[in-house]
């Protein structure tokens, strides 16, 4: 009998920043020795020359030589990348109070201790210089069903001179149909850079494409892979079908909801959005999906202005 898979969106599961004492005690060590004698050792060794005799031979030939620097290229291009677009890139945290605070207390509800209880994590990006966040609205459902006012979302920004600050995200319109959701935070003092805005009608099946987000805490995290499919239909929160989404094999995890996936221009292609899991592992397969971005140029502008997409008004 086939192992049973099932379709899960990126829900913002509790999913705390490691601390560099928890991250180093996961480190795994392994030592392994081996003692070769005989006719083994000497196997063994000239096994190590041929190998280094080939390489050396490698060194000196034009082909090879070519292919290492384009591999080196290849690598400055997609650090450079990853330099230019992960600024645009905001981390979301989901907060619940255990009591309404006063009115002038917003920083201190967005502190993470025994009266704020980090529910969920999930990533967004920089729509706007006005402070316009896009993000997946199962990443903020909670804040946006809200009745008791104890819901909070906390947003943690780098700014155009790399320095990191955060605020509250006021919700401003969510479309659950798309699963989309807008933010927008105070960015009065600070300069940030909104993404670059790409088009999804013309991608192709194998070409390239990164999803940056935040993965299990672990904030700013750069994934690789190539678009896999197009034209997928994947479920919506409010139970319909969201159509046209991109198929990736580009890592995506609890916490990358609501992050960019970007081409290998930098331009945003998709929100990243759901993975299929095996039952009861949670663990990513490898099929993943994104929002393609001609569907969110769609749909944003709609929120920020009326807080509603366009099919509610009518």
């Amino acid at each position: 009998m086939g192992s049973m898979t099932m379709f899960c969106l990126l829900s913002p599961l509790l999913s705390p920043k490691p601390s560099s004492s928890s991250s180093s005690k996961s480190l795994l060590h392994v030592t392994a020795t081996a003692t070769v004698t005989g006719r083994r050792g000497a196997l063994v060794s000239g096994l190590v020359a041929s190998l280094l005799n080939f390489n050396l031979a490698n060194l000196n030939n034009p082909a090879s030589y070519a292919l290492a620097h384009q591999l080196l290229d290849e690598d400055h291009q997609l650090v450079q990348l990853f330099q230019e677009t992960s600024p645009s890139v905001v981390f979301i945290k989901d907060l619940e109070l255990t009591k309404l605070p006063k009115a002038s207390s917003n920083e201190v509800a967005l502190s993470e201790d025994e009266d704020a209880k980090v529910e969920g994590t999930g990533s967004g990006f920089i729509w706007d210089k006005y402070g316009h966040i896009v993000t997946n609205y199962h990443v903020v459902a909670k804040l946006a069903t809200d009745t008791n006012g104890l819901q909070r979302c906390k947003v943690s920004l780098v700014d155009a001179k790399g320095n990191s600050f955060y605020r509250e995200g006021k919700i401003i319109g969510f479309d659950p149909a798309y699963d989309l959701a807008v933010l927008k935070v105070d960015v009065d003092g600070y300069q940030i850079k909104p993404v670059v805005l790409g088009q999804s009608n013309n991608l192709h099946v194998g070409q390239s494409c990164f999803a940056i987000g935040n993965p299990f805490g672990y904030e700013n995290t750069l994934t690789t892979g190539v678009v896999s499919g197009l034209g997928r239909e994947i479920p919506s929160p409010n139970g319909g079908a969201i159509k046209g989404a991109i198929q990736t094999d580009a890592p995506i995890n609890a916490g990358n909801s609501g992050g960019p996936l970007i081409d290998s221009y930098g331009h945003v292609i998709g929100v990243n959005t759901a993975t299929f899991t095996r039952k009861g592992t949670g663990v990513s397969s490898g099929v993943n999906f994104a929002i393609p971005i001609d569907t969110v140029l769609r749909t944003v502008p709609y929120l920020i202005v009326y807080g509603t997409p366009y099919s509610n008004r009518f």
